[in-house]
C-alpha cells in the first residue's frame, strides 16, 4: 500500500514494481479505481469489461491506483470487496491512496464493508507513507507560469 498527498510518486513506483514484476515473468493489471469502479459495474452486460475483469482475477499482480479518490456508493463498495475477496490469497495487490486506512470508511459508506476490505488488504501489507511536495510542482513558480 503506497499512501500519501498528490504528486509525490505513489503510481511512478507502483508502474515500476509492475514493470520489474512483468520482467520476472508474472502477469501484471495496472487499473484507476474508477476505471476498476466502472468494469466491476458493467461485467454482467459488457464483453470488453467482462474480459478485462477476467485479466484482472488472473493477474499475479494488481495495480489499483487512486483508491478513495472519490467516494462510492455502497452497491460499489460491495462489488470492490467481491473482488478484493477473490484477490486474497491468490494473487498480490498494490494500492496507491492519498488517503489513510483510517478515512475509508467514509468513503465506502459502510463500515462492515470496509472492515472486511481492510482485514483482507492489511493481512499481509506493507504499508509505505510518501510525503513531502508534487514531483509535478516542484520546479514551477506558478501553476500557469511560461516556465
Amino acid at each position: 500500500m503506497l499512501l500519501g498527498p498528490t504528486g509525490v510518486g505513489k503510481t511512478f513506483l507502483s508502474i515500476g514494481i509492475g514493470v520489474e514484476a512483468i520482467n520476472c515473468g508474472y502477469k501484471v493489471h495496472f487499473i484507476t479505481m474508477h476505471d476498476l469502479i466502472h468494469i466491476l459495474k458493467t461485467q454482467e452486460i459488457l464483453r470488453t469489461s467482462r474480459t478485462r475483469y477476467q485479466r484482472i482475477v488472473d493477474s499475479d499482480l494488481v495495480i489499483i491506483d487512486d483508491l478513495m479518490f472519490i467516494a462510492m456508493e455502497k452497491h460499489e463498495a460491495n462489488l470492490f470487496f467481491q473482488l478484493i475477496n477473490k484477490l486474497y490469497g491468490q494473487s498480490s495487490i498494490i494500492i496507491t491512496s492519498n488517503k489513510g486506512p483510517e478515512d475509508w470508511g467514509e468513503l465506502l459508506g459502510d463500515p462492515a464493508i470496509t472492515t472486511a476490505i481492510l482485514d483482507r488488504i492489511v493481512h499481509k501489507c506493507q504499508v509505505l507513507n510518501l510525503d513531502g511536495g508534487s514531483y509535478r510542482l516542484k520546479h514551477r513558480q506558478t501553476i500557469f507560469g511560461n516556465n
